[in-house]
């Protein structure tokens, strides 16, 4: 194939990978006879010089006219960046997430440090521990969260356990730090020296956030390309983020559009989790 080039969001120019679409693909379901003409179309069409979102949206144009369970898992990671612009959505969605590991949550409060009062996004309490989780949503992929992340978490969570321990809690208290793209390798570095938890996209190699979604099953409201955009944050912002909530209950979409669109859209929610 001819050589051709890719600029990423970061800004970054790399040669054009096609194993690396392969891959993406193969983990949304696609078979390899649909990924090999899906890779021979985006390659003939694509300029010598394109982009990430150029060559994603021309992959999930193809991959959506074959299936719809395969286009929402596919839009996974462009969905996640969905789940804003003022992030709590972020918050509301990775508190799911934890309630699906067997955590009791809660999502946004307000607790008394040692030295000051701190906004938590995340208190999630389970039989052996309990997690202050911050939530760090981007919009942009290509953003990095960096090693000041962690050292201003890092202390703020060692002034609430040190509130805690005035009281008499001994429970044990982990610090974790969530974000839908990447951190960089200093924030990796401070953390694992201080035993804070970084879950990012693709961080850790096990346990990502990817990974979690997928095993949970916790796929977002804006995967689904039969919502339109105003619809989607109309349903956020009623803290209505999983499809799984939707199929659980279908008198949720009541108030937002007719009887015949809500078919459609519990249909691919009911495609996209089977």
């Amino acid at each position: 194939m001819e050589e051709k080039w890719i600029e990423k969001a970061s800004g970054e120019r790399v040669k054009f990978e096609p194993e690396k679409l392969r891959d993406s693909l193969f983990k949304s379901g696609a078979n390899n006879e649909l990924i090999d003409k899906i890779l021979k179309c985006v390659h003939d069409e694509i300029d010598d010089v394109s982009t990430t979102k150029v060559i994603y949206q021309k992959a999930y144009k193809l991959l959506r006219a074959s299936s719809k369970k395969l286009a929402g898992k596919y839009r996974l990671k462009n969905a996640i960046l969905d789940l804003g612009p003022s992030g709590y959505p972020f918050e509301q969605y990775l508190g799911h997430l934890f309630s699906f590991q067997h955590y009791k949550t809660q999502v946004g409060i307000t607790l008394d440090g040692k030295c000051v009062t701190h906004e938590v996004d995340i208190m999630a309490e389970g039989e052996d521990k309990t997690l202050l989780v911050e939530c760090k949503h981007h919009g942009n992929p290509g953003y990095k969260s960096d090693v000041k992340i962690p050292l201003y978490i890092h202390s703020r969570f060692n002034d609430l356990v040190n509130a805690f321990r005035r009281k008499g809690d001994e429970r044990k208290f982990e610090c974790w730090i969530a974000t839908n793209t990447r951190f960089t390798q200093d924030a990796v570095d401070y953390a694992n020296c201080y035993g804070i938890r970084l879950l990012a996209w693709d961080y850790p190699s096990k346990g990502s956030l990817r990974e979690r979604i997928e095993l949970a099953g916790m796929y977002p409201i804006t995967c689904l390309f039969s919502l339109t955009k105003n619809e989607k944050q109309k349903l956020l912002k009623d803290d209505i983020v999983l499809c799984r909530q939707l199929t659980g209950q279908p008198e949720l979409l009541n108030n937002y559009m007719n009887e015949k669109k809500q078919q459609r859209v519990l249909e691919e929610c009911e495609s996209i989790l089977s």
